[in-house]
């Protein structure tokens, strides 16, 4: 394989390296905000609901919450008063109980799993523990890497985040009272003005990171893309433009389908979106306990990369490649510069995108207008994970760190790659170069799309 890195990115990707650079104390304080506000998020997801709807499974496809909250500390416990403190082991024995790998989730209710009140203390306990350590460590640039930047911190920041968008999904798949409410995303400003797509003008640009303090392996190097110019929707495709495709026989027309997407239709009679039901000649979703008609100018959400790819299709188009969807969220004309995010390279605010579970569903398009790119393409961040037509594999020059399971095992034609981030992602764990990644018959997920064609 020709290594295709980009010399130029190695000591800078073109931009500042996150907020305060890489100064030990802002990187600190950054750190011990990323993690309140995470374990603030957890608490908000388990102490809504009582211990026996934590320790019930509401789906074969997701954990207990129980299993989650008890996973988290435990991941925290190896981390950071391990690996990076140096402690001995609080609760050796639930290394393996909490193990991801070594436990699927559908059998993870069989276990011998902590009460919701232990986990709850277990977990507390590790975070003071943790908190103590972050206080006392250095982060400089000559310390060992999972101190460097504080790049251990961010990393369970993003882990505890992570495991908070799955519990969020694991609400959305539970039946029974509601048991999370939020208000309403802003409205969008001049949606009828927006046109339908935006050029993507071809050529190279700088794709990936070298320099983001708290990027993950997979995100890493920064390298050179070339890109031929293409167009690009605007924004992620609509629930009124997929009932459209419903509408023309979409789910019974194998002409729009990959074989293996055909076969998963018909296995499980699927003619929708998860969720969604009709009734009385009216489309209907169940969006975390309520059930509301179906909105058409808010992004599609809950649907497979074979349904996205299916609709492309219907549509005379195409899904994004990564690299297509990195260039247009990041790439500055003007400049030159591959952009954090992209309205610039400051940290997202409520104004330019909708992300952290502030808002429990989609805004709808046209909205966030302070955060659409230079491209004039608007919520790229946010609102909804979007599925590209890419297989999930390393950047030239990948290296695992800190360990294979993250991205090295995944790494292959069964994953698609997923961009952008959703409602449910917290900022910790979404900019313009992470990567998700799911197996393409995945719907319980917050996934929508957007789609593409030549120029």
């Amino acid at each position: 394989m020709t290594d295709d890195r980009d010399p130029s990115a190695t000591a800078a990707d073109g931009f500042p390296p996150g907020p305060g650079g890489h100064d030990p104390e802002v990187l600190r304080q950054r750190a011990l905000d990323a993690l309140l506000t995470a374990r603030a998020r957890t608490a908000t997801l388990t102490d809504c609901v009582d211990d026996g709807e934590l320790t019930a499974q509401h789906s074969p496809l997701m954990s207990p919450l129980v299993w989650d909250l008890a996973h988290i500390g435990n991941q925290e416990e190896q981390w950071l008063l391990r690996a990076v403190g140096g402690r001995e082991a609080l609760r050796p024995e639930m290394d393996g109980l909490y193990d991801a790998f070594e436990h699927p989730r559908a059998t993870r209710p069989s276990l011998p799993l902590m009460a919701p009140a232990e986990a709850r203390a277990y977990a507390s306990d590790v975070r003071g523990r943790a908190l103590d350590i972050l206080e006392g460590t250095p982060l400089h640039e000559g310390g060992r890497p999972l101190e460097r930047a504080g790049f251990a911190f961010g990393m369970i920041a993003q882990h505890e985040q992570q495991h908070d968008e799955t519990m969020l999904i694991t609400h959305q798949l539970r039946t029974g009272p509601v048991a999370l409410t939020a208000p309403a995303p802003p409205a969008p400003t001049d949606a009828d003005t927006l046109p339908a797509e935006v050029l993507i003008p071809g050529g190279p640009f700088t794709m990936g990171t070298s320099t983001e303090p708290w990027a993950l392996d997979n995100e890493r190097p920064a390298h050179r893309r070339e890109v031929a110019a293409f167009h690009l929707d605007t924004s992620p495709v609509t629930c009124g433009a997929y009932r459209r495709f419903i509408e023309d026989g979409g789910y019974t027309d194998p002409r729009w389908w990959r074989p293996e997407g055909w076969d998963m239709v018909r296995e499980h009679d699927l003619t929708a979106p998860l969720f969604w039901h009709r009734e009385e000649g009216q489309w209907l979703r169940r969006r975390f306990g309520v059930t509301e008609p179906v909105p058409d100018d808010e992004p599609v959400l809950h649907v497979s990369w074979y349904e996205a790819d299916a609709y492309a299709r219907w549509a005379g188009r195409r899904l994004p490649t990564e690299a297509e969807w990195e260039k247009a969220a990041r790439h500055d004309p003007a400049t030159g510069r591959s952009l954090r995010y992209p309205w610039g390279d400051t940290d997202p605010t409520p104004q330019q995108a909708n992300l952290g579970q502030r808002h429990l569903r989609p805004a709808r398009t046209g909205a966030y207008p302070a955060g659409r790119a230079p491209s004039g393409a608007g919520q790229l961040i946010g609102d909804v994970w979007e599925w590209t037509s890419s297989d999930f594999l390393p950047y030239p020059g990948f290296v695992a760190f800190p360990y294979r399971e993250y991205s090295d095992v995944f790494f292959g034609p069964g994953h698609k790659v997923l961009r952008g981030g959703s409602f449910a992602v917290d900022q910790v764990a979404c900019r313009g170069t992470f990567r998700n990644w799911d197996l393409p018959v995945r719907r319980q997920i917050f996934s929508g799309f957007r789609t593409a064609r030549d120029a």
